[in-house]
């Protein structure tokens, strides 16, 4: 490890441009893309604000530890899917859940009731070709201009990479799974 001296010097100016909503996006092959969607939805509501989460892929049902946590503190938390697509039992059926999730995070979006929208794991039926890419970007370059949305996922297409503010990239180094750790509540879910 190489001991670094800390800046006691700020290391930039302030931005000069204005405020306003930003376009998000958590992809890449690593773990916590969902979970620091997740922390930015905590922080817009510890400030008051008004927050959505679609997720694309979990069941209606699910009762994830986030899902516990989001229920107490008030910040609506929907299901869009049918569950992972190896698990599935008529891949179309989970196209048309997509779908029709789909319709529901864009009016929301557009609605401009909410401060920030999530859509966790949507790059999934993106790159299944389940979504309408084209619709997913009109709505992203069309939301009010306060409107912020984080989008969550492996492989995100580079077009909306393209037009996002803000794009990190997780990247795999080492995962438990991998080494025969099964997946723990309250850690995975």
């Amino acid at each position: 490890m190489d001991i670094q001296t800390p800046p006691t010097e700020k290391p930039y100016e302030p931005p000069a441009g204005e405020r306003r909503g930003l376009i998000i996006v958590n992809t890449g092959d690593g773990k916590g893309k969902s979970t620091a969607a997740f922390g930015l939805a905590l922080r817009a509501h510890g400030r008051g604000k008004a927050v959505k989460i679609y997720q694309f892929m979990k069941v209606p049902s699910a009762r994830f530890g986030e899902h516990r946590v989001f229920e107490q503190l008030g910040v609506p938390v929907e299901g869009l899917g049918d569950g992972f697509s190896w698990k599935s039992q008529d891949l179309e059926r989970s196209a048309q859940l997509a779908r029709e999730g789909w319709q529901r995070a864009k009016a929301s979006i557009l609605s401009g009731e909410y401060f920030l929208v999530v859509l966790d794991e949507i790059t999934y039926p993106l790159i299944y070709g389940w979504l309408p890419l084209e619709d997913v970007l009109h709505t992203l370059r069309t939301r009010p201009k306060d409107v912020h949305v984080v989008l969550t996922g492996r492989n995100c297409p580079q077009e909306i990479i393209a037009i996002a503010d803000t794009v990190t990239e997780m990247r795999l180094v080492k995962h438990a799974f991998n080494a025969g750790v099964p997946a723990q509540r309250g850690i995975e879910d």
